[in-house]
């Protein structure tokens, strides 16, 4: 495992200044082009399980957050409120408040649910200066998050399906959960007085977590203010903890902002609420992700798939136009011209890209490519297109494989 703190900035994904501010780092253009890739599958993966996007302002009022709870519960983790004519308002800790005023601001019948509700979106959490570290504990943080509004009957095989979103991505990723946590109350008065719900909303999630047939283990004192989860969590390369993914079943919202839906019986019925983050924060994402690959991506997560190694200026032609037509298939290729050395040097300098196409006089003139994959291996020459084809059919497929 790598150090994401220093092998980012080494590879020129992310950095911090001053005077921007701790716990704010920026994003250099290859590291964008991880998180973009990254916000790109989900979206995706979301359309296809039926998710509905919606997209809502960083900022709330005071009062949104003392009726969500979490002025009450989580206020030593906001920022102060703002004074903005004559009113307060906040950034946001979490974007639930906001989904569930988006729910209730449309009236829903029982046939609508489960309706799914997902965003990537900004929140912010006032962490100290002394927790803040590379992109794992930042203030600013981009969230992929989503609320499913439920019948109880639809609740676990809901969360469920989450749980399964979640173990597809970390597949697509090439990561591994270093376990599976049941996150529940504990001792103080952290948590929502509720003692019904907490055993409801637990029941639910150890039957979804028995049902999926993963070892997991219950801790007290991890859950969430207003309802236990389950935690996915991934380990650092010192071999420190972080929860990466959860998934929540929440009473308490819905409750709180008097949610409603239209039963089969014509009466208002109480749906539930239920949070579920397939890749967390992105941010803390990424900072695993480098850690895990050190920097040699999935090809369809690398800053750059392709490095085009024209042999000689007389074949750069050649190269660029191949640059040129991977760019118009949705390729991120770049030529290395002879100009930045020699040959070994430039497939050296590439060694984290995962396809490196040489071409010689050979190649160019007969609509060759000769490919090195990242790993070592060494293909034949074949044609352009039918190379182009095949790795854009593994890119697009978010695979793993560098070539089947």
């Amino acid at each position: 495992m790598h150090d994401h703190r220093k092998l980012g900035r080494e590879l020129g994904l992310f950095d911090t200044d001053p005077l921007i501010g701790a716990g704010l780092p920026y994003w250099l253009p290859d590291g964008a082009v991880v998180r973009h890739a990254l916000e790109e599958y989900v979206r995706d993966v979301e359309r296809r399980a039926g998710y509905r996007h919606v997209s809502s302002p960083v900022l709330g009022k005071r009062e949104l957050y003392e009726i969500s709870g979490h002025w009450a519960h989580y206020r030593d983790d906001m920022f102060p409120p703002m004074d903005l004519g004559g009113e307060q308002v906040v950034l946001r800790p979490s974007l639930c408040p906001h989904h569930a005023v988006i729910y209730r601001s449309r009236s829903h019948s029982y046939r609508e649910l489960p309706l799914r509700m997902a965003e990537l979106g900004g929140m912010y959490r006032s962490e100290l200066s002394g927790v803040l570290g590379g992109l794992t504990r930042v203030r600013a943080i981009q969230l992929n998050d989503a609320h499913i509004f439920c019948t109880l009957d639809q609740v676990a095989d809901e969360a469920s399906a989450a749980l399964e979103m979640i173990g597809n991505a970390y597949a697509a990723m090439g990561i591994r959960p270093a376990r599976y946590r049941l996150s529940l109350a504990g001792e103080g008065g952290k948590y929502v007085a509720a003692p019904e719900n907490w055993s409801r909303a637990a029941a639910l999630l150890t039957e979804v977590l028995e049902r999926s047939g993963l070892e997991y283990e219950a801790v007290e004192g991890e859950a969430a203010f207003y309802g236990p989860k389950i935690d996915v969590q991934v380990a650092d390369s010192a071999g420190r903890e972080s929860t990466l993914s959860t998934v929540q079943v929440d009473f308490h919202q819905p409750e709180q902002f008097d949610l409603h839906y239209t039963g089969a019986d014509g009466a208002k019925h109480r749906p539930v609420m239920v949070h579920r983050s397939i890749i967390g924060s992105v941010e803390r994402a990424v900072a695993h992700l480098v850690e895990r690959h050190g920097g040699a991506f999935p090809a369809w997560l690398a800053p750059t798939q392709l490095a085009v190694l024209p042999v000689s200026d007389a074949e750069l032609p050649h190269a660029q136009r191949f640059a040129q037509q991977c760019l118009e298939s949705g390729l991120r290729a770049e030529v290395s011209a002879p100009g930045r050395g020699s040959l070994g040097a430039r497939v050296r300098e590439a060694r984290l890209v995962p396809y490196q196409l040489v071409i010689g006089a050979k190649e160019a003139a007969d609509g060759l490519v000769s490919a090195r994959l990242r790993d070592g291996r060494r293909l034949d020459p074949q044609p352009a297109a039918e190379f182009l084809a095949r790795i854009t059919d593994l890119i697009t497929s978010r695979s793993t494989d560098l070539w089947r």
